[in-house]
């Protein structure tokens, strides 16, 4: 049986599409896992650690940053990143849900 078609959020599926694409670099993707593995932490442990040059670490912090992917947390000079989990799972929502609605059409 055909569902019937629901209105598509393209605001939420907009903003879905941002978070994807700002997750579909490897590189990103290994300074996700690296701050997932230390709940918050500064871009000098990141690039350090992961043996990234500064320039191209805070180039990438800055895209998880506008996708929302990251918080960042001021303490003194330092800036902390952590995940946004509830942001990254919303995506992950919409475009299922846009994927089932397409599926059942």
């Amino acid at each position: 049986m055909r569902k019937a078609p629901e209105a598509i959020d393209t605001e939420k599926l907009s903003e879905s599409t941002e978070i994807l694409r700002a997750l579909a670099h490897p590189l990103r993707m290994q300074i996700l896992k690296f701050i997932d593995e230390n709940e918050h932490i500064n871009v000098n442990k990141i690039y350090n650690t992961l043996n990234l040059e500064q320039s191209i670490t805070s180039q990438h912090l800055r895209i998880l940053r506008l996708a929302g992917i990251v918080n960042t947390n001021r303490e003194g000079k330092f800036i902390h990143y952590s995940i946004d989990y509830n942001k990254i799972g919303k995506a992950v929502n919409a475009v299922d849900n846009f994927y089932s609605e397409d599926v059942d059409a």
